[in-house]
């Protein structure tokens, strides 16, 4: 039996399309039901539908085998997981965005206070890729108020279409990283599991591929 812990919600619908397309019956997961492990021994497949925030949690201590979840999670939870593939959906960045004025200028601001949903994230930019010490201020939503009313300069926060910015004055000042969902492997799983494992990751890896390529061409 292959445990997936999959991220509720669009992610999880994804992950379970590109599972189906890869070859697997993954009707276990798309049960209707509140039940948040879905399992079906014929097929050798169980799901344990979780938080993202949580998915690496599982898949770190091996209560799951395999995980799909969101890059900006596993940077954010720093766990120590096997990284085996970028699926490219829920595509989106990570960025340090502030007020218009700002653009070009972050670096001339002493003692910056940034807000963010993600601190680790955060203090890993600004500390140490940036060799930067800053005040780093945790909100759990709405951080573009943040700099509008004056609790900090500038936040980190991740940015799909950037509409939401623009409607408060904010911008992009920095990218930090490129986010999209990404497939997570137990360490121990990896040995012990491999016969069931390492073909799943081949048939997602060629689906991604088949994918890419569609795209690819549409973009033509």
């Amino acid at each position: 039996m292959i445990t997936i812990a999959l991220s509720k919600g669009r992610l999880a619908e994804k992950a379970l399309d590109l599972l189906e397309a890869a070859g697997y019956d993954v009707s276990a997961g798309r049960e209707e039901s509140r039940k948040l492990i879905l399992e079906d021994e014929k097929t050798g497949l169980r799901f344990i539908m979780a938080k993202p925030s949580d998915v690496p949690t599982y898949v770190e201590y091996g209560a799951a085998d395999i995980g799909v979840v969101g890059k900006d999670t596993l940077l954010e939870e720093g766990r120590n997981l096997y990284e085996v593939i970028d699926l490219g959906f829920g595509a989106c960045r990570m960025c340090v965005c502030g007020p218009v004025s700002l653009k070009g200028k972050l670096d001339q601001i002493p003692n910056k206070r940034v807000a963010s949903k993600y601190p680790n994230i955060t203090r890993a930019y600004f500390e140490g890729t940036k060799k930067e010490s800053v005040e780093i201020i945790k909100l759990n939503g709405s951080v573009e108020l943040a700099p509008l009313i004056g609790l900090s300069e500038v936040i980190v926060d991740i940015v799909e279409s950037g509409r939401t910015l623009k409607e408060n004055g904010l911008d992009v000042l920095e990218v930090v990283a490129d986010i999209s969902a990404r497939v997570v492997v137990n360490r121990v799983s990896m040995k012990m599991k491999e016969a069931e494992i390492l073909p799943m990751i081949d048939a997602l890896r060629k689906q991604v591929a088949i994918r890419n390529a569609q795209k690819a061409a549409e973009g033509k």
